[in-house]
């Protein structure tokens, strides 16, 4: 259960006072949280930080959450990103997990479930991360004349 506790979160969603809200909740479990309030902001964000899960709304003004989800995936494809919504539908839903979405939840959201899909995108990314350190281990190795 610590391990989910120090994950490094980025959270997306134009409603100002549901951003605040839910960043201090999550603050609070020990979780560092950059919180922005348009798609514009997420796709900057990710050039620079490095996060363990980006919680993303659906239904925001300017680029919306499906959009982001598509300019976050093609900077870093490793990204593990979570959609969130209140005005879910099953054909927004199918759309966000084909374009890579790892999960999609309903507002209000359950703070322990978001805690739990937080803890699974962490691990799955440090899989990620681990990964790409043993392929380029592998490749120094064999790239050296010993």
């Amino acid at each position: 259960m610590m391990e989910k506790r120090k994950a490094n979160v980025l959270l997306v969603d134009d409603e100002e006072q549901f951003l605040d809200a839910l960043s201090q909740r999550l603050e609070a479990r020990g979780l560092k949280v950059k919180a922005v309030t348009s798609g514009e902001d997420a796709v900057d964000q990710v050039e620079d930080h490095n996060f363990d899960a980006i919680i993303v709304d659906l239904a925001m003004p300017g680029i919306d959450g499906i959009e982001t989800l598509k300019r976050i995936k093609e900077k870093r494809p490793d990204l593990e990103i979570i959609m969130l919504t209140g005005h879910a539908t099953v054909k927004s839903g199918i759309e966000a997990m084909k374009l890579g979405a790892d999960d999609f939840l309903e507002k209000p959201v359950d703070l322990n479930v978001l805690l739990e899909k937080i803890g699974k995108a962490k691990h799955k990314r440090m899989l990620v991360v681990e990964k790409g350190r043993q392929e380029d281990v592998k490749k120094i190795l064999k790239s050296k004349t010993w």
